[in-house]
C-alpha cells in the first residue's frame, strides 16, 4: 500500500472491525486499576470496556502509562526490516509524553535504517479524535498520496478535527486539575454538566457550563452546527464511557440534522476512560476549526 504502514495508538479507540478495515497497526497503551496493570487492546482482551467503567463508578482508582521508546522501537522495526516505511500518528502531546518517546525511536531508526523514511506526527488529538484523523489519513493513503504527501496533509488538517464533550461527573475532571475541588462540589449539586473542547494545542478546555444532561448533550451537537463542513460528505465519530443510549441520543441528533452518511460508536477506553470518567459522551467532524 504504496509502502508504507499506517501505526498509531490504542488512545484511538477504535473498534475492532473498524481497525481491522483500515489495516492499520494500534499499540497498546498501559492502565494501572487498583495496583493492576492492564494493556488497552481494541478487542478488549485484557480488560473490558464495561468491567473497567463499572469498577471505576465502584470507587476504584486508575492511572495510566506512557508507551515507552523501547515498545515504539520494536514495533517501527518490524516493517523496516521488512522494507516497508512507517508513518505514525500519535496521542496528543498536550495530554501525554508519548508523541515525544515515538520521536526518540524514530531519531534512533533513521541512523540504522537510513533508507528508510520513518515519520511520526502529533495528532493533537485525542480518544475518537485521534481515531477520525487516522480515518481520514487511511483514506488518503488509500487514494495514492505518498507517505511525504500524508504527513504534510494531516498536519494541514488535524486543527480541523472538532472535539466536542461532556462529563457527568466533575470529579474526574478535579482528580486531573481540569476544575476545583469547589467546582465539582456545587456544579455536582446544581446539575452543572461541562462542555469542553480540545484546542489548537491538545490540550482540554472547559468551553462552557450547561445544567442538566439532555442539555449538554444537545450542546454537542449545536457546537457541530456552527463549525461543521460539508456534513454531507463526512464520517463523524462518537464516543462514550459506557453511556450508549446517551451516544446513541446524539447520533440521531445529528443523522436528523446533518444528513450525514456515516456515524461510527464505540466506547471511549481505559486509558481516556480514566481521566474522563463514567457517562462521559463525546462528538467529533471536521469544520473550519477545532473549536
Amino acid at each position: 500500500m504504496n509502502g508504507y504502514q499506517i501505526i498509531t495508538d490504542s488512545t484511538t479507540d477504535l473498534s475492532p472491525a473498524l481497525a481491522e478495515e483500515l489495516g492499520i497497526e494500534i499499540i497498546p497503551m498501559e492502565i494501572t486499576l487498583s495496583g493492576a496493570s492492564y494493556l488497552q487492546f481494541p478487542d478488549e482482551r485484557a480488560l473490558s470496556n464495561r468491567t473497567f467503567y463499572e469498577r471505576l463508578a465502584s470507587g476504584e482508582t486508575a492511572t495510566t502509562n506512557q508507551i515507552n521508546a523501547t515498545t515504539f522501537t520494536e514495533t517501527f522495526e518490524r516493517y523496516l526490516q521488512a522494507g516497508t516505511d512507517v508513518l505514525y500518528i500519535g496521542f496528543s502531546s498536550g495530554l501525554s509524553g508519548t508523541y515525544n518517546n515515538s520521536r526518540l525511536a524514530a531519531q534512533e531508526l533513521s541512523e540504522k535504517y537510513p533508507g528508510r523514511r520513518i515519520l511520526v506526527l502529533d495528532s493533537l488529538a485525542a480518544s475518537m479524535g485521534e481515531g477520525l484523523l487516522v480515518y481520514h489519513a487511511v483514506q488518503k493513503q488509500r487514494g495514492g498520496m505518498g507517505i511525504d504527501e500524508l504527513a504534510s496533509w494531516v498536519e494541514a488538517n488535524r486543527n480541523r478535527l472538532a472535539h466536542w464533550f461532556t462529563v457527568d461527573d466533575l470529579n474526574f475532571l478535579k482528580r486531573g486539575g481540569r476544575v476545583s475541588g469547589a467546582a465539582a462540589l456545587f456544579g455536582t449539586m446544581l446539575g452543572i454538566k461541562p462542555v469542553l473542547h480540545v484546542d489548537n494545542d491538545g490540550h482540554l478546555i472547559p468551553v462552557e457550563k450547561v445544567r442538566g444532561r439532555k442539555n449538554a448533550l444537545d450542546a454537542l451537537v449545536n457546537h457541530m452546527e456552527k463549525a461543521v463542513e460539508h456534513p454531507e460528505n463526512q464520517a463523524i465519530f462518537i464516543s462514550h464511557g459506557n453511556a450508549p443510549e446517551d451516544a446513541e441520543y446524539v447520533a440521531k441528533q445529528v443523522k436528523a440534522r446533518f444528513s450525514v452518511p456515516k456515524v461510527y460508536i464505540n466506547y471511549i477506553g481505559p486509558v481516556i476512560g480514566s481521566h474522563a470518567g463514567p457517562g462521559t459522551v463525546a462528538l467529533f467532524f471536521l469544520g473550519k476549526s477545532k473549536d
